[in-house]
């Protein structure tokens, strides 16, 4: 009996609420809201392994975490945001060259493409960004996690149980066995509230041990 546009729309707000400069999700996640295709660009000229600033028209950013470099975009945005791509040097040049024909800008995380923190230390210098939204899947939050990158967590609970087995948590760091993610985090509550239909919204600040 509870209208899933009320619960659905819940999120869209709190989105807003927090005034970002953009978002960030998975390569995954990326594929599945650009909705590209991969086009197949003719001699394409060799590419410096260096950050690349499209077209932004001061609109928020979409990061695509993105390593190997398989999003397809076909524009610049999606959802009206500007796309970044975190990429890894091993890319192709027929890559880049597709991003900068669609309007895409891009920087690089290292030769894999794993240094995010080196990725947002050049979001806030070159694209000017002091906050971001970490919105992707548990694989994404669990790499963020522990590289310590993350200040909050907000979290929407959806008044419903799927029971699935298996089913990826909001955190799901896929490292080394034994390797903990959550070393030397903690979590503070600072935000408790039911909001209509019995969704929760949860708000935890990350506090760190001293060094």
């Amino acid at each position: 009996g509870i209208s899933r546009d009320v619960l659905r729309g819940h999120y869209e707000r709190v989105h807003e609420s927090f005034e970002a400069d953009g978002w960030i999700v998975g390569r995954r996640t990326m594929c599945e809201m650009a909705k590209g295709t991969e086009r197949n660009l003719a001699e394409a000229p060799k590419l410096p392994r260096e950050a690349h600033v499209a077209e932004r028209q001061g609109r928020k950013l979409a990061v695509a975490i993105d390593p190997s470099g398989r999003a397809h975009y076909g524009k610049d945005n999606v959802g009206g945001d500007h796309v970044v791509a975190v990429l890894g040097e091993q890319v192709s040049d027929a890559y880049l060259a597709e991003l900068r024909e669609d309007g895409v800008s891009y920087l690089f995380a290292g030769v894999r493409g794993d240094e995010l923190s080196s990725a947002m230390e050049q979001l806030a210098s070159i694209f000017g960004a002091g906050k971001l939204l970490l919105e992707g899947g548990g694989g994404i939050n669990g790499a963020f996690l522990k590289h310590q990158l993350i200040d909050e967590f907000s979290t929407l609970i959806f008044p419903a149980v799927d029971g699935i087995a298996g089913t990826q948590g909001i955190v799901d760091y896929a490292g080394p066995e034994g390797d903990r993610p959550g070393d030397g985090q903690s979590l503070r509550l600072t935000h408790c509230e039911t909001l209509e239909g019995g969704m929760v919204w949860l708000r935890h600040k990350v506090e760190r041990a001293p060094g």
